[in-house]
């Protein structure tokens, strides 16, 4: 039999009638056997996750208030407490026994810091895997609630980015028998430090738990079930004829997140890609599509499969004469970015110069003092920042033995006079970093793609 292990995300699970709908999903193949579920996502009575509702009270208030909204730690309190009490009641659930016990975690004062934050946080997975467990009983289900901190899915000491530790393998291979008839249903997002205090994984950590137990379990495959048929070829709310990519590799996936294609945490896939485990990105809303399958290789039937939007994006540009004989250079300047909390993205050279690619929000508040710090320990000519940049990439491994697709690329941009101000081919060949002003991005991403991807599909 196929084993596989199913992950549904917060869209999936946000309320009754989407949590019936996972039910029957997977009712329908025996094969899965693992089911991780989120807290619960946006919904039409609650405009903020559950989630960042949990952050909120943890921080007295300060996290909403921070972010420009209007809601109270109370206001926040009642409105987790509705959320999980609605559930129980819509899905014939018996919950007060589960509502008392998230009242007297919500009430823990003994925790302080990341420490109570990071406990807050796993209590969205945590509760709303309690209830779809019981809901799933009561269904028929043979279904064993699994706890991170019962099974041994051990996390390192950072609170709010906690790592899996190794020993969390051997002990998912001895706590979870996929070869009985028992189905296990896991809270994803958090885990356990080896002092047994909560932590939890970056956000979108409950791929990241999918992803573990995939690799662990060596699982036939791993179902990433979310609100979108799929990776499409560009992003649909621009251009609504984009098509849902059907075959990925991992390489290719990698490069479409890391520009904007936000459908699956990336670090999920680092060990199913290990050990070469498909996986299979798919619409609870939607099951019948078969979605996209990401893979350790395919035939590149395709010289291009996407074509990814990174908007608000600045450039700094900095000018210094031998700038390519000084040893060290980069590096330094790189380590400088790295101390102001600034991520980097590409960096197209030459001879006497470098731009360094940044998100226009990481220079927020920052970029008078870094300038001054390159300039002081760098000793530069010039430093040029240019804001409201575009980043559009075309990805498909097909473009490393057909370069005239980048031909292609520029005469497209050229024939509509779209201007571009950076070109940049990856040293894997298989992806091209275009540059354009961002008030013009939707522009060239739907010149690209008609001249690009509708051509080979036509």
């Amino acid at each position: 039999m196929s084993m596989k292990v199913c992950k549904f995300g917060g869209s999936s699970v946000k309320d009754a009638s989407q949590i019936k709908k996972v039910l029957d999903i997977v009712k329908e193949d025996d094969g899965r056997r693992v089911i991780v579920v989120s807290a619960p996502g946006r919904d039409d009575n609650f405009d903020e996750k559950i989630t960042d509702h949990l952050l909120n009270v943890a921080t007295s208030g300060k996290y909403f208030e921070e972010h420009f909204i209007t809601i109270s730690k109370k206001q926040s309190y009642d409105a987790i407490i509705d959320k999980y009490r609605r559930l129980c009641s819509d899905l014939n659930v018996k919950g007060d026994d589960l509502i008392k016990s998230l009242e007297k975690d919500l009430a823990n004062s003994l925790l302080k810091g990341e420490r109570k934050e990071a406990f807050f946080l796993s209590r969205g997975e945590h509760y709303n895997a309690k209830i779809i467990q019981r809901y799933f009983s009561n269904e028929g289900l043979n279904i064993k609630l699994m706890l991170p901190e019962e099974f041994g899915f051990i996390l390192s000491d950072d609170f709010r980015d906690g790592k899996v530790q190794k020993v969390t393998y051997a002990n998912i291979e001895e706590k979870f028998d996929t070869t009985k008839d028992t189905k296990y249903l896991v809270p994803g997002f958090y885990g356990v430090t080896k002092n047994n205090e909560i932590a939890v994984m970056s956000r979108g950590g409950s791929d990241l738990t999918g992803g573990e137990l995939a690799y662990a379990l060596d699982a036939n495959k791993y179902e990433n079930w979310t609100d979108t048929n799929g990776v499409y070829e560009v992003d649909p709310r621009v251009i609504s004829g984009s098509k849902v990519i059907p075959r990925l590799t991992f390489k290719e996936l990698r490069l479409l997140s890391s520009k904007g294609f936000n459908v699956f945490h990336f670090n999920a896939m680092l060990n199913c890609k290990k050990s070469k485990i498909p996986i299979n990105i798919r619409n609870t809303n939607n099951k019948e599509h078969c979605g996209t399958m990401i893979l350790s290789e395919r035939v590149p039937m395709e010289d291009l499969v996407g074509i990814a939007k990174l908007d608000n994006m600045a450039s700094i540009y900095l000018q210094k004469d031998m700038l390519a004989d000084e040893i060290g250079f980069t590096a330094e300047l790189l380590k400088i970015f790295s101390e102001f909390g600034v991520n980097t993205y590409h960096y197209p050279t030459d001879r006497d110069d470098i731009s360094i690619l940044v998100e226009q929000e990481d220079l927020k508040g920052k970029i008078n003092n870094l300038r001054r710090e390159i300039e002081k320990r760098l000793k530069t000519d010039n430093i040029i920042v240019s804001y409201n940049l575009c980043i559009i990439t075309l990805v498909g491994i097909g473009l490393k033995e057909n370069t005239f697709a980048i031909v292609d690329a520029i005469n497209a941009l050229k024939e509509k006079n779209i201007s571009f101000d950076m070109l940049d081919m990856s040293p894997s060949k298989i992806s091209l970093h275009i540059g354009v002003s961002q008030n013009i991005a939707n522009n060239a991403l739907e010149t690209l793609y008609e001249s690009l991807l509708q051509k080979e599909e036509s």
